[in-house]
């Protein structure tokens, strides 16, 4: 299997359940229309989004960012973005540096189905089998289930050491990555989640950024995690 950022148009969570927006009210879909979903992320205040860098391409003008919503396609507030902030270091060959802020055109209007996610300090660290929960729109990898309601999945923290064992052979685990799932498969993020939220709580601390194939044995989800950039975060958006 290639190793390949998280990032398609198809289906949501594999091995999740279908969760409603008001337990997961940070969630947003990003489109370029306000139907084709290509990726998630989370609202961080009213007028702040954080995703992917693979997500986010600085010069594009027509990204809109669904907010409040169960339904990628439909409902809550469709929000054009003004500007879009990749990470300065962001490097695509190795999927490092994973993380863009997207500055809205208008303020977000907060409400039990549309609110933000806290931020991690600089040095918030994740203990080893600590459950949380990652959610989106990416593929569930059976088509009997319905591709336009948000899912969710809880996944356990795995060891840097294990992680990056996972991937000796296939791209270096730095600091700005963690991974968390499951080493026998079965249950993951995949296409469509990539720079959707992994959350502890209501604190985000990971965005889905890569992996091999989706639930696979002996690779479980990589993600960008967010406490080690949190000086770009506050030096771009103030938060």
């Amino acid at each position: 299997m290639l190793l390949i950022p998280f990032q398609s148009s198809s289906g949501r969570i594999v091995g999740g359940f279908v969760v409603p927006v008001e337990d997961v009210p940070f969630q947003v879909s990003l489109s370029w229309n306000g139907s084709d979903h290509f990726c998630g992320g989370s609202l961080l205040s009213k007028r702040w989004v954080m995703t992917a860098g693979h997500c986010a391409y600085p010069e594009d003008t027509k990204l809109k960012v669904r907010v409040g919503s169960s339904q990628h396609a439909s409902g809550g507030q469709l929000i054009n973005v003004n500007k879009i902030y990749r990470h300065p270091e962001y490097y695509a060959v190795k999927i490092d540096y994973d993380f863009a802020l997207l500055e809205l055109a208008e303020e977000v209007q907060f409400s039990e189905r549309c609110s933000p996610a806290e931020l991690p300090s600089s040095n918030d660290r994740i203990e080893e089998g600590t459950c949380l929960q990652v959610s989106g729109w990416g593929s569930t990898q059976n088509p009997a289930e319905s591709s336009d309601v948000l899912r969710a999945l809880y996944v356990p923290k795995i060891s840097q050491e294990e992680c990056t064992r996972a991937y000796s052979e296939k791209n270096k685990v730095t600091d700005r990555m963690f991974c968390a799932g499951y080493l026998e498969g079965g249950k993951d993020n995949c296409h469509g989640d990539s720079g959707g939220p992994l959350v502890r709580g209501k604190t985000l601390v990971g965005l889905v950024s890569w992996g091999v194939g989706c639930a696979e044995a002996g690779h479980p989800g990589v993600y960008a995690r967010v406490a080690a950039v949190r000086d770009w975060v506050k030096e771009i958006s103030g938060l």
